[in-house]
């Protein structure tokens, strides 16, 4: 079996997230580690090379592929620059800050031959798939509407474990809160029903004092096979927020419903009532032991092991550039709207 050998740029709770991922897939290797003020102390846990400059680590012939873990405005010139030096990429989300970036993105990994994930992690995540099984065996039906649910008490993102200023969060350049939150929303939705998201109107408000950039949204989007979605994505709730609602999906369809709690339960209503058909363990993000552990790493794991599947030309499920893309045009609508 091959390995592949990996650098990260970016050395925050993402970076150190997918080190770790890394670190547990064989057949990956981690190489060496650059940008951000935490790189030197990550690459010394994890044992690698810590390069001063991007540029020097994207150079690197012992690098077949990088993980960019940067705020959302770097994402283009660094996927741009790793696919120029002839690297595999797998960008967290939002893909870019502008749909002609992931254009362009996806047009130089093609040229190049070489593949471009993005991080949609959630479609590893136990529920989320198996709710996706029960969609497309049309357990429930046609899907006629789906509600969604991502309220955040932003102060549990910044306590130990996750680290950093999180001045990216507020940056205007990030363009707030929903191009972070809501691709996975929209990911898992167009992963589900294999249909796009044709119309958005949505409003928009900064609720957290001190800062410039969209906090709270609530959207409507309408979807090429007839579904109607409500979305509501806040960073702004007074802790400890809504239990069980931090990222809640309801799917109503022609026979049947789905409740899906991505790090819970989920939940299926059919002629027979209500019954539980999977559960999620607990996946916690309150410190380093939790954040870290077994139960929230898997899912990165997989997309570590897909991504690779993806480099080899073999089926899988990780989400690619045409769906990055897709998530940016939908966020950057609904802003705009």
């Amino acid at each position: 079996m091959q390995t592949y050998r990996f650098g990260i740029i970016g050395s925050g709770y993402m970076g150190r997230t997918h080190a770790e991922a890394i670190h547990r897939v064989p057949g990956a290797e981690l190489v060496a580690v650059a940008g951000g003020s935490r790189a030197s102390a990550l690459s010394k846990d994890y044992k690698v090379d810590h390069e001063q400059d991007i540029k020097q680590l994207l150079v690197r012939e012992d690098i077949d592929a990088v993980v960019i873990t940067t705020p959302h405005s770097f994402h283009f010139e660094e996927t741009m620059s790793a696919l120029e030096n002839g690297k595999h990429v797998l960008v967290e989300k939002p893909m870019a800050t502008d749909k002609t970036h992931c254009d362009q993105m996806i047009a130089l990994s093609l040229k190049n031959n070489l593949a471009l994930g993005v991080g949609y992690h959630q479609r590893f995540r136990v529920n989320n798939y198996k709710a996706r099984e029960l969609v497309k065996q049309g357990v429930i039906g046609q899907i006629a509407t789906i509600q969604v649910s991502m309220p955040t008490f932003a102060g549990a993102m910044k306590s130990g474990g996750f680290g950093g200023d999180w001045k990216w969060w507020n940056d205007p350049k990030s363009l707030g809160h929903i191009l972070n939150s809501a691709p996975h929303a929209v990911d898992l939705l167009r992963w589900f029903m294999d249909a796009e998201v044709t119309t958005v109107s949505a409003f928009s408000k900064t609720l957290t004092p001190g800062i410039v950039v969209e906090d709270t949204t609530m959207a409507l989007l309408e979807f090429s096979n007839g579904a109607i979605c409500s979305l509501f994505s806040s960073r702004a709730l007074p802790a400890p927020a809504f239990i069980g609602e931090e990222y809640r999906i309801r799917i109503m369809g022609t026979k049947g419903l789905i409740d899906l709690d991505p790090y819970g339960e989920l939940k299926l209503s059919d002629v027979n009532g209500w019954h539980t058909v999977s559960q999620q363990p607990s996946v916690g993000h309150e410190g380093a032991n939790s954040a870290f552990s077994d139960v929230r790493m898997q899912a990165y794991s997989d997309q570590i092991c897909s991504l690779i599947d993806l480099i080899e030309g073999k089926s899988c499920t990780i989400g690619k550039g045409e769906d990055g893309r897709a998530a940016v045009e939908a966020c950057l609508a609904i802003l705009k709207s």
